[in-house]
């Protein structure tokens, strides 16, 4: 696992992105969905588990699950749990920040 610095301070993370729109972000060759909700940054793979579609270009629904554009596969942001339990759940990465800026451990 390595830290990969993603922005210079959550103030940049918060003024950068639109909260509840996932992003696609690309860091040390990994596709990561990357969603700010609720003042947190949350992190997924970006690849749909059950056809492998980009969530970064689905949605975000109202109880904080990030939904696949293809087929509506939901995964809980927090935890990658597939909510029907119809395919496996999908890997998260932690993110934190500190005074030197925002890191996701890949």
């Amino acid at each position: 696992m390595s830290l990969i610095r993603v922005f210079g301070s959550m103030e940049e993370a918060e003024r950068r992105l639109t909260a509840n729109k996932p992003q696609l972000l690309i860091a040390d060759g990994v596709r990561i969905c990357l969603v700010l909700r609720d003042g947190t940054l949350l992190a997924v793979e970006d690849k749909c588990t059950h056809n492998g579609d980009s969530l970064s270009r689905g949605l975000v629904n109202y109880i904080g699950e990030v939904v696949c554009p293809w087929h509506g596969y939901r995964f809980d942001l927090r935890t990658g749990r597939e909510s029907g339990e119809r395919s496996r759940d999908l890997v998260t990465y932690q993110v934190t920040s500190n005074n030197e800026g925002v890191f996701i451990d890949i």
